[in-house]
């Protein structure tokens, strides 16, 4: 059993752990993959220590069903990244389909990981970013930036960064009318040559 890593609430109040290893980040998710919520990841800056890295951190947290998010600064030596449970119905980003099949390959997936995944494939949340990701432009946006002079090709200049992080927000709307409302918003902003309204 590795030592047991450095863990306790952070400034916010949330619980936090630092794994000094891969090891201890594994044996922490074996104890703690069930758990509401989620926990900061408190990591080395690369200049004041020896850490688990981003992409091991990731790949663990995906083969027990955990997802990263939020990135933040703890001080002058560490920085700190938020990890909680997948939630049911988000999408799935290619790297995280590329590292899911490593996970496969090298098997890896633990059940908790395997029962979000088999969920993600029974709901359509695997393949739900799948357009964005490929920049796929759908017809109802489509027809909204037709109507609007200049909007199709202020559209098309936007960096890819900017046209996904749109896309997402229209794919990931829960109603029709909030699908309807950001199309309109995003096509009455990209006639005016703006991102996002």
């Amino acid at each position: 059993m590795p030592e047991q890593p450095d863990e306790g609430a952070a400034h916010d109040g949330r619980p936090y752990v630092h794994p000094e290893t891969l090891a201890q980040w594994r044996a922490w998710l074996a104890e703690h993959h069930d758990r509401d919520g989620g926990a900061w990841v408190y990591s080395w800056r690369s200049d004041a220590g020896k850490s688990v890295g981003y992409d091991e951190l990731v790949l663990e947290a995906l083969a027990w069903g955990w997802i990263d998010s939020t990135a933040g600064t703890v001080d002058e030596r560490r920085r700190r990244l938020w990890f909680s449970p997948r939630r049911r119905g988000s999408g799935w980003s290619r790297p995280n389909k590329v590292r899911i099949e490593q996970l496969l390959a090298e098997d890896r997936m633990q059940p908790a990981g395997q029962a979000v995944l088999d969920r993600a494939h029974a709901d359509g949340s695997w393949t739900l970013l799948d357009d964005v990701e490929d920049l796929v432009v759908p017809a109802d946006l489509a027809a909204a930036l037709a109507d609007r002079p200049g909007a199709r090709e202020h559209w098309d200049s936007f960096p890819p960064s900017a046209r996904k992080l749109m896309l997402t927000q229209i794919v990931t709307a829960k109603r029709a009318e909030t699908r309807a409302a950001r199309i309109a918003k995003f096509a009455d902003a990209a006639a005016r040559g703006e991102r996002g309204g």
